[in-house]
């Protein structure tokens, strides 16, 4: 009898269970890499054609005040995965971590970071991550398999993801070799014809990460899953296939002529048209995803969120091109944005933004709430059910978002958005409302003044308001003060 009522009791949990993993969504977050704010066609872009993003906006809600956690890759992912703004952030800018070996990966986030991989874990998700993850290398505390992933594969280390043939990928823990010899995505043609051929191997990593995403849909359809998707598109070297190259007009590139890496990364003929087509595939990624969901009927039942690292690359010493070849002025990739990649201005940090949800998130939408990476952690818990620790909870920056990508427009946030970077110079940001502050050199002997922009007025930063409201500036530094805490790792003498 006694075995019968614990039969019973057991069925009657695991029916329930199984219920409740139904009623719970799948999540799929999509991250692309310098994708900038302009550069998708829901966002304003009129010369790549993204046609699967922009069918994502329309399924969904577009988010138009979204900012990335820090205005580059590693730091970036800190915030999204740990939930803590810039000045909490265990990683406050790109860093090796110094293991010695080739590509050994950046800086180690520590046993003490919980990630969102962690947290949807515990709450009974299969978690997969497919992509770059930039946040510690395998035999570190910062591999993404000790940080809450079941399976990853991809680039573990940023700089091997600075070519889109390498030698190696990263499975789980292992470095699996995917191509005879690698193409170094650092390299200069100064004369003679410049060929795309000449950088290309057999196996293309985009395809091949793709790949493994797409099955972990197929092997984990069943339950509720995690798909993290760092794609490396569209981050320089500019190496796309030329099936889609060969879609763009061959004029764009008449003007300039070839790329001869003098600005860094890879030589490429035909860049314009080249580095449109990283964007088209990116985008053709994004649309084999949505239809393996579609195939496993899995489409009403999964979140899914499509955003970028950080802004389009900045220029280099040729004022013909950015880094790596790029042309964001030609493609207006910032959309009259202030600043690139690696600033603190909105060029370098706000980004396109897109939520998806059937039957939860109205079609067709858009939020004009300012939000940024810490609001991820609690908006996915939310989504998942995922209870929280009171003092995991406490810990995080953000704010849930789905009563704004419900249609919600009057969230409270009660602390302003801030950012706090180590790199170019040292940089601090703060935006509460229509005010942003910027400070910039913090790092140096002479760091600057604050800096003041009214975005409703002047979302350009063309004109510094500072000395006409020295209340508000003095508000928001000390906003920043209030809110920061020292990190040895990344350290800022001004304020520590």
């Amino acid at each position: 009898m006694l075995f019968t009522a614990a039969a019973a009791s057991l069925a009657l949990s695991n029916a329930l269970a199984q219920e409740s993993d139904r009623s719970r969504p799948n999540i799929v977050f999509i991250l692309a890499d310098d994708l900038g704010y302009g550069e998708v066609g829901c966002y304003g872009q009129q010369k790549i054609r993204t046609p699967n993003i922009d069918h994502l906006a329309a399924s969904g809600v577009r988010f138009t005040q979204h900012y990335t956690g820090a205005p580059v890759c590693a730091p970036a992912r800190c915030v999204l995965m740990t939930g803590k703004h810039l000045a909490h952030a265990e990683i406050r800018g790109n860093r090796d971590s110094g293991n010695g070996r080739v590509f050994p990966g950046q800086w180690p986030i520590t046993p003490e970071a919980f990630t969102i991989a962690e947290a949807l874990k515990a709450s009974g998700y299969a978690t997969g991550a497919f992509g770059k993850w930039g946040l510690g290398p395998s035999n570190t505390t910062g591999s993404p398999i000790k940080q809450g992933f079941d399976r990853f594969y991809g680039y573990n280390c940023q700089r091997n993801a600075h070519s889109y043939y390498p030698f190696f990928l990263d499975s789980n823990e292992k470095e699996v070799p995917i191509n005879k010899g690698l193409i170094y995505g650092h390299q200069q043609k100064p004369n003679g014809e410049v060929s795309a051929d000449d950088y290309r191997l057999k196996n293309y990593a985009p395809d091949m990460i793709l790949g493994e995403a797409l099955k972990f849909i197929d092997q984990h359809k069943s339950e509720p899953f995690f798909l993290y998707l760092p794609f490396v598109e569209p981050h320089v070297s500019i190496q796309s296939p030329q099936d889609w190259i060969d879609q763009y007009p061959k004029d764009w590139d008449t003007e300039k002529g070839a790329y001869r890496g003098q600005n860094g990364y890879l030589p490429h003929p035909r860049p314009r048209a080249a580095y449109a087509s990283m964007i088209s595939d990116l985008d053709e990624h994004v649309g084999e995803v949505l239809e393996r969901l579609e195939r496993h009927g899995l489409t009403g039942n999964t979140l899914v969120v499509f955003t970028s690292d950080n802004g389009t690359t900045h220029p280099g010493q040729d004022p013909n091109f950015h880094i790596g070849g790029a042309d964001p002025e030609f493609f207006n990739s910032t959309a009259g944005l202030r600043g690139w990649k690696g600033s603190v201005y909105e060029g370098g940090i706000r980004i396109p933004c897109i939520m998806k949800w059937p039957g939860k998130i109205a079609a067709g939408t858009t939020s004009d709430l300012p939000s940024y990476f810490p609001d991820w952690f609690p908006t996915l818990c939310d989504a998942a059910k995922a209870p929280l620790d009171s003092g995991i909870a406490a810990g995080l920056d953000g704010i849930n978002l789905l009563p704004a990508a419900m249609g919600n427009q009057e969230i409270d946030r009660k602390e302003p958005l801030i950012w706090e970077f180590a790199g170019y110079g040292g940089q601090v940001a703060v935006r509460d409302g229509r005010w942003k502050a910027v400070r910039q050199e913090v790092r140096s002997k002479k760091p600057k003044a604050w800096e003041l922009y009214d975005l409703n007025a002047d979302l350009a930063e063309s004109r510094d308001v500072a000395a006409e409201y020295p209340e508000i500036v003095e508000r928001l530094a000390a906003a920043h003060l209030q809110s920061r805490t020292p990190e040895p790792d990344f350290p800022q003498p001004l304020f520590d």
